[in-house]
């Protein structure tokens, strides 16, 4: 791909605002806006801020504006480029850009700064997907993640996995060259040894899948059980606000309410759903089966058991053994201010999911609770700096594995160096694929349309 246009876009949001930014990259782009501008940018040096008054195609004054000018290579782009700070009018703004157009720059198209970042060599594609990632962050571990991988966490251990997976390549291909002489540059036993250690590797990655893409998007966490359990009172103690209606009467909620809470920098992305029991009301019926939907999409299952109901203890056991859902399971047990738990015949310790006894009403245990919520999704793979988040990754990842474990069996079965070499080329390709040693047109048009035009 050839970068030879000048590219321009708004990098700010759309709307009224007290500053907006205008962004140039390409060849050529500070000669065009000093043509335009009432200071001289020709000798000035990079990373330098310039207040100046910026001219519109027909000579006019379009307002006074602050340029800030970046060369090449040391720009994000590693191409010349101007960032144009103007008063935030979007009159003022489209101005600019289409006198820049009128003097043959383009519009840029989404993602493209970023595009032009990865392909002059700024950014491997991992951690240019990184960038959307972090635009998109909205909680403090979203963030983190983003930003590590933005950092090269992420990169530097594929790198290391590739370094590894070229080392056996290259002492299998040399093999090759000497195969008339039937002699072996690898060591098996430490070949199988390598072999063993990077598939342990890649597994651990595609282990902090579940978690890492969880924390991106938010943990859809399903409160579900019987009517009259106290789920919506659940809710509302949660999120410390009377979201839902709460009413003796059984029943009362008949479709899901969705609401987020963000715990210990983690998104939940909570669903109050309609009590599951059998009835006949169709209305009611609708609901129970949305919530049976939600219920086999979910992370964390917050399953509300009524305490102080003999009948509901006593079968909660084949009710959760019934339920079809997927994630973690939470038994909540309510109203632990009048629980019958002594009564029952219930002994939750050999239920084979956690529980906790609070009350929804007076606030008892929800602190506890939340901290059992976060326990439950936290994994030790979330404080490694090398976190998927990505199913593009965890696809390739996967075959990535595959492969590994052919190379296993290969030495197992005492495979030739050429076929085994075949399988560590398949290791490598996928690993090229993530970080953008090996691309297509395609695949890059399809990770950056995903950015917002401007980055």
């Amino acid at each position: 791909m050839e970068n030879k246009d000048i590219i321009i876009a708004q990098a700010t949001a759309n709307g009224l605002g007290a500053v907006s930014i205008v962004r140039l990259s390409g060849q050529g782009c500070i000669e065009m806006v000093n043509a335009q501008f009432s200071k001289n940018l020709s000798q000035k040096k990079s990373h330098t801020l310039h207040y100046g008054t910026l001219k519109g195609a027909s000579g006019g004054a379009i307002d006074d504006c602050l340029v800030s000018l970046f060369r090449n290579p040391t720009s994000y782009t590693k191409e010349d480029s101007i960032e144009i700070s103007s008063h935030g009018s979007p009159y003022i703004v489209q101005s600019i850009i289409n006198t820049f157009i009128q003097k043959g720059a383009r519009m840029a198209q989404r993602g493209e700064f970023t595009m032009r970042a990865f392909l002059n060599g700024q950014l491997d594609l991992t951690q240019a997907e990184a960038v959307a990632d972090l635009i998109a962050a909205d909680t403090e571990k979203s963030h983190q993640i983003a930003l590590e991988q933005l950092r090269g966490g992420y990169s530097q251990k594929l790198k290391a996995l590739r370094h590894e997976l070229v080392q056996l390549a290259s002492l299998l291909e040399l093999e090759l060259d000497f195969g008339e002489e039937d002699v072996e540059f690898a060591d098996r036993s430490q070949l199988k040894a390598t072999v063993a250690q990077l598939k342990s590797e890649v597994s651990k990655l595609l282990n902090s899948y579940e978690a890492g893409n969880a924390i991106k998007l938010g943990i859809k966490t399903v409160i579900a059980g019987k009517p009259n359990a106290g789920k919506s009172t659940l809710l509302n103690a949660l999120l410390q606000d009377d979201r839902a209606i709460v009413s003796p009467q059984a029943g009362t909620t008949r479709d899901t309410i969705e609401e987020e809470l963000v715990l210990d920098g983690i998104k939940y992305i909570l669903t109050d759903t309609a009590g599951l029991h059998l009835s006949e009301d169709q209305i009611e019926k609708v609901g129970i089966e949305k919530a049976k939907a939600k219920l086999k999409l979910a992370d964390l299952v917050l399953y509300v058991v009524d305490s102080s109901n003999l009948d509901d203890l006593n079968n909660v056991s084949s009710e959760i053994s019934d339920l079809v859902y997927s994630g973690k399971m939470l038994l909540i047990l309510n109203k632990s201010d009048i629980s019958t738990l002594s009564e029952a015949g219930l002994d939750v310790t050999k239920l084979d999911v956690p529980y906790l006894l609070c009350s929804a009403m007076n606030g008892s245990n929800i602190k506890e609770l939340k901290s059992k919520m976060s326990n439950l999704v936290i994994s030790e793979e979330i404080t490694d700096s090398a976190i998927l988040t990505n199913q593009r990754h965890f696809d390739a990842l996967h075959k990535t594995k595959t492969a590994i474990n052919q190379v296993q069996i290969g030495l197992e079965n005492g495979l030739t160096g050429d076929l085994l070499a075949i399988h560590i080329r398949d290791c490598l390709y996928q690993i090229g694929l993530i970080t953008g040693e090996i691309s297509t047109d395609d695949l890059l048009e399809n990770i950056f349309s995903s950015f917002c035009i401007g980055k």
